[in-house]
């Protein structure tokens, strides 16, 4: 396994001596231990930054709430496991917490240790998409931030699209949705969180938007050609888009230029701070509802209101986070907000979909409240568009494309 530094904080010396021979075993060789927080934040003053550490909580003296917050307030882990013997609802407030304060949270666990789920977690963090990173201090990418908006918007080219496919149990593809990443030719490949707060900053996002929703358009209608019908994507947007007086029309002449059916796009509508639609955002969207696109409501209950939105615009689906979703296997409390969700969908005639599902069991568990649509590093990862169609045409010859059921 490629070197990781890792440290643990445990004051129970045979869940110590365990969790250590665990990641000796997972090829993790660089473990620094420590039997308490102030001997923890002085082992990290002498080595500086790990790559995860892994806190249990109940401790004697100081408990490892304290941990973590000196671990998110001087940056020093680019990732987080939460390994504790309390209740599962306090260690899943904790990494709720945790993910506030700015931490990669990649998992919530209870003791005892689990070599293989340690292990999952471990290929999670090293695939570096299964959890959106921190943000970057500003001096990090000096080639960004030196760029004006002019120049910004002259690297349009190398904002890429990869697509994350979603499917039914059945197997058959569902549909795509459109990611965006910048391919730097010296930073390399850009995650949003990365690239984002440059972009805002220079009040490009209308032109990065509009990029993102012509490259999926093109994938839809190259699957068209392919495949004999097009391909249905879903593009997030952001509502500060839809108060634009030509939103409506640009999108029709997309889905014309492209011959892409307008049932076939989704719009996936982002939750932002003090996002509340006016009257004419509002009518954009009950256009395009009634030219037949479909909307969705991205992370749902995650946002302020969530709830009332759901009530107030024209949604055809709603979008389970995968915060409500990873670990749900195991978690009877996220199992029942899950199927709490899935029964009102279906009460509304919304379609679901589920975001996060990255374990067997996580499936099972989804088989078990109702087989909605899923999305997720165990269904795939985001991929650009000359894999996704070698993804779909592997599937296709192994008979995976059968009808959803």
């Amino acid at each position: 396994m490629h070197s990781l530094t890792v440290l643990v904080l445990e004051d129970h010396p045979f869940q110590l001596m365990a969790l250590h021979q665990m990641l000796n075993a997972n090829g993790v060789f660089d473990v620094l231990t420590a039997e308490s927080v102030e001997a923890a934040c002085q082992t990290l003053s002498r080595r500086g930054r790990v790559d995860i550490a892994i806190c249990d909580l109940q401790m004697d003296g100081t408990d490892g709430l304290a941990l973590i917050r000196h671990l998110a307030d001087n940056d020093l882990a680019a990732a987080l496991i939460i390994l504790s013997g309390a209740e599962p609802c306090v260690i899943d407030s904790v990494g709720e917490l945790a993910r506030q304060l700015g931490l990669n949270v990649l998992g919530c666990l209870q003791k005892p240790a689990n070599s293989l789920v340690l292990l999952q977690l471990l290929r999670r963090y090293l695939d570096g998409e299964a959890i959106e990173p921190r943000l970057p201090q500003e001096p990090q990418y000096p080639q960004l931030l030196a760029l004006s908006a002019a120049q910004l918007a002259d690297c349009k080219a190398q904002w890429v699209v990869h697509y994350q496919p979603k499917v039914c149990f059945g197997g058959k593809l569902a549909g795509v949705e459109a990611l965006v990443r910048w391919q730097h030719p010296t930073l390399g490949l850009l995650s949003p969180a990365q690239f984002f707060p440059v972009i805002e900053r220079a009040n490009l996002f209308d032109i990065l938007s509009w990029h993102v929703l012509d490259q999926a358009l093109a994938l839809s209608a190259q699957h068209r050609l392919a495949k004999g019908r097009a391909l249905p994507v879903a593009v997030n947007i952001e509502p500060k888009l839809l108060a634009r007086s030509d939103f409506r029309q640009r999108i029709t002449a997309a889905l014309e230029r492209h011959k892409v059916p307008a049932s076939d796009l989704t719009l996936e509508l982002v939750e932002t701070q003090g996002s509340t639609l006016d009257n004419l955002q509002l009518e954009a969207l009950l256009h395009l509802r009634i030219l037949g696109c479909q909307l969705s409501i991205d992370d749902f209950g995650l946002g302020e209101s969530n709830l009332q939105r759901l009530l107030e615009l024209p949604f055809s689906e709603l979008k389970l986070p995968s915060e409500f979703v990873r670990g749900m296997g195991q978690d009877g409390k996220k199992a029942a907000v899950v199927a709490g969700a899935l029964i009102m969908a279906r009460r509304m005639n919304l379609k679901v979909v589920v975001e996060g599902v990255e374990s067997a069991d996580d499936l099972l568990a989804l088989k078990d409240l109702g087989r909605p649509v899923m999305q997720g590093y165990f269904i795939a990862r985001p991929m650009p568009g000359a894999e996704l169609c070698s993804w779909i045409s592997a599937r296709t010859g192994a008979g995976l494309e059968s009808s959803c059921k």
